[in-house]
């Protein structure tokens, strides 16, 4: 028994320790420490600019228009963190939240009384209809493998990625 006790400390401590190094993608930044603005045009299926130099430490507010025909994403995230969210995006379209050219604001309110997820409430993404703009303030502290991808169903399998480079 004491074996399994052991055991089960370790795989817990370890899985925790696996989390936290693949987590580091930095954290909601302060409006008072932004050193930069950089414009985002979503376009569909892909980025202008198509990647971001960034120094550690560094809080950038990006000021993100959707000016592709479909609904877009602008997710900062390293790659695991796309892949665990895009069942989430999935779900919002099977209940007719997201759509290709509008979101349905209103199933997505009700829907998140039920199940937080289908709110898209992450302070690192913005979710935008066509034509639509939103800001993200993100500090990109301790932030490692970092790339920003849109999450709509297809989006990302067909390269909607934008390359981090963090110095």
């Amino acid at each position: 028994m004491k074996f399994i006790k052991i055991l089960f400390v370790l795989l817990f401590f370890n899985s925790i320790a696996y989390a936290d190094k693949n987590m580091k993608i930095g954290s909601k930044g302060k409006e008072s420490e932004i050193s930069r603005v950089i414009k985002v045009v979503m376009y569909d299926n892909y980025y202008e600019p198509n990647s971001f130099q960034i120094k550690a430490g560094e809080t950038i507010k990006f000021e993100v228009e959707n000016a592709g025909m479909l609904v877009h994403e602008f997710n900062i995230a390293n790659k695991m963190m796309h892949m665990k969210h895009q069942p989430e995006m999935q779900k919002m379209a099977e209940n007719g939240i997201l759509l290709a050219f509008s979101i349905d604001k209103e199933k997505m309110k009700k829907m998140a009384k039920m199940d937080k997820s289908m709110g898209h409430s992450h302070s690192n993404s913005v979710l935008l209809e066509p034509k639509q703009k939103g800001d993200i303030i993100w500090k990109f502290d301790n932030a490692v493998n970092i790339e920003v991808a849109c999450n709509v169903p297809g989006h990302y399998q067909v390269g909607m990625i934008a390359k981090v480079d963090i110095n």
